[in-house]
């Protein structure tokens, strides 16, 4: 300052003025931004080997390490990974080791999740065809044992017992008992 003031000291331009300054003062101005976007960084929708990719970058130049890392780190992923994470018997120790172990993580659950989507859509295309052919197929003959008919004087041996020989036809609804003669007298 004592130079500047003294006007010992010139520089060609703005720019140059602020180069120099940096220099001597070092880029705590850029270390608070990279601190600031850190601490706006989230995961959302990204895939976590995007996310760590991001997050590295970010990291360059902000002087975050050991701990704090670890915390803007683990405060940016989803929820769902992180707290598989810390329920984990084995903690990650080391940033790497959270890249790591969230990358993995994420990419099963993704990979779970085709899996499961494309189960539903075979589902989904399969399940209704058979559900239509099943309607279309004839239902099962259910078998009912009927009351057995009131015995009535035979010449001959019942050929079944509880059938009789005639050519009456019986038609039975709910109770009801209705008899048609079908081409033959009564006996």
């Amino acid at each position: 300052m004592e130079k500047l003031e003294s006007e010992e000291v010139e520089y060609e331009s703005v720019e140059e003025f602020l180069t120099s300054l940096r220099k001597e003062f070092g880029g705590g101005e850029e270390e608070l931004v990279k601190a600031a976007e850190l601490r706006r960084m989230e995961q959302g929708g990204k895939t976590m080997e995007e996310y760590v990719q991001e997050f590295k970058r970010t990291v360059r130049g902000s002087r975050y390490e050991g701990r704090p890392l670890v915390e803007e780190f683990k405060r940016g992923m989803n929820g769902g990974i992180r707290r598989k994470l810390m329920e984990a018997e084995n903690l990650p120790t080391s940033i790497e080791q959270w890249y790591r172990r969230a990358t993995a993580l994420d990419r099963n659950w993704r990979e779970s999740r085709r899996k499961e989507e494309r189960l539903r859509g075979k589902k989904e295309q399969g399940g209704g065809v058979q559900k239509q052919e099943r309607q279309n197929l004839p239902r099962p003959l259910m078998w009912q044992r009927r009351q057995p008919l009131p015995q009535q004087a035979t010449t001959g041996p019942a050929l079944m017992e509880g059938i009789e020989r005639t050519n009456v036809v019986v038609v039975r609804e709910a109770g009801a008992g209705i008899e048609q003669s079908i081409g033959a007298s009564p006996r």
